[in-house]
């Protein structure tokens, strides 16, 4: 059974600590795609300790596939509006009473904040008017329930986990998780056709980022392109339609011929494409996670990020290319500094770490060695 004693006090007796294992749970998070998949391993750990919990994420509208994708662990979205201090809406507080008014109908036992380091991520937490409160604390500020000071030496996946084994949750696994549907490989499968690529070798390169500060240049992600299409490889360029003159820019500077599905996939089917390629070469974004959460080989270009914290584990699978200028990490969407860390970065460094990739992704396929989490995910949830 559970150790609920860090979500109430340790004068409790036994049969009073059982009644507190909590029935409605919420977690905020309210942020993008790779910030939610480094969450999944928690919410795994969390899922696994509750499951007849009925679990809600506060997140952001586009969470809703999000919750679809992850029915096994989350049951429904609330949908957060935005509040002053919160830069991934629009910062505002019109909407904060209504929704903090609905989500106290909600009854909540226990509610997690997941959302970062603390301060006002947890005056939302608060206001939820759940029984118990959980999360992290920044540096001097102090806060009732099960709050842990923001462990700035671990990895993001591991910050959220060690949170979970603070509330007595056991989660001992910070491995990524992508759970693929029959449609999705359908998808991946239909494009790979359509374009003659079904039985051949094929590499990934995604030259978005959501912010600025965090993309590479496009005339160099081309030069990388080339160099792999010079392999042999099939290049298929990928992205969000908002993405799409970056991916014309690429295909403008190549002297080789490249596949652009920009547009066209959606996340699963996205992922599904991951799954099947030798090789992914991107930006440090949401797609170098999914690549992590495949187990499929990838180059990351890493501009302007926290490498410790975003990076890879499996530093065998997947590398890492960065500079480290004295203004890194970064916390500008749009570098003021000439973009020194995407520029001291060379398209013959991705290439030379892209060719030594793409030999491993070949003895992955060889071995049929590529291990997905998926069947012991199943088995912890059956």
């Amino acid at each position: 059974m559970v150790n609920a004693a860090a979500l109430v006090s340790r004068s409790l007796t036994v049969s009073a600590l059982e009644r507190a294992v909590p029935s409605r749970i919420a977690v905020f998070r309210a942020l993008q795609l790779g910030d939610m998949l480094c969450a999944v391993p928690a919410l795994l750990a969390l899922r696994t300790a509750f499951p007849r919990a009925r679990i809600t994420l506060i997140g952001l509208p586009w969470a809703k596939a999000f919750v679809e994708r992850y029915s096994q662990l989350v049951d429904d979205l609330c949908v957060f509006p935005g509040a002053v201090g919160f830069p991934e809406q629009a910062e505002s507080d019109a909407r904060l009473a209504a929704f903090i008014a609905a989500a106290r109908e909600r009854n909540l036992d226990l509610a997690i904040q997941l959302h970062g380091s603390g301060g006002v991520a947890n005056d939302i937490v608060f206001e939820l008017g759940a029984r118990h409160c959980a999360g992290f604390v920044q540096p001097g500020e102090s806060r009732a329930g099960c709050f842990i000071p923001w462990p700035e030496q671990l990895r993001e996946p591991e910050r959220y986990t060690a949170l979970m084994r603070a509330l007595g949750v056991p989660a001992d696994n910070s491995a990524l998780w992508f759970p693929l549907k029959w449609i999705d490989r359908a998808e991946a499968a239909a494009l790979l056709e359509e374009h003659g690529a079904r039985d051949r070798s094929f590499v990934v390169v995604h030259p978005g980022a959501q912010l600025p500060s965090r993309r590479w240049p496009p005339s160099r992600f081309a030069a990388v392109a080339d160099a792999m299409a010079g392999l042999g490889k099939t290049v298929f360029i990928t992205g969000t339609p908002a993405e799409k003159s970056l991916a014309e820019a690429v295909r403008a500077a190549m002297s080789r011929d490249a596949i652009s599905l920009v547009g066209r996939t959606t996340l699963g089917g996205l992922a599904a494409l991951v799954e099947r390629a030798h090789l992914v070469i991107c930006n440090d974004t949401g797609i170098s996670h999914i690549a992590a959460a495949m187990r499929r080989p990838s180059v990351v270009v890493a501009c302007g990020s926290d490498t410790a914290r975003w990076a890879p584990a499996d530093k065998i699978l997947h590398r890492v290319v960065a500079d480290y200028p004295e203004c890194r990490p970064c916390s500008f969407a749009v570098c003021p500094h000439g973009h020194l860390c995407a520029h001291a970065i060379s398209a013959a460094q991705v290439i030379e770490a892209a060719r030594a990739q793409c030999n491993y992704g070949s003895r992955l396929h060889l071995f049929g060695s590529s291990h997905h989490r998926g069947d012991e995910v199943h088995d912890r949830l059956a």
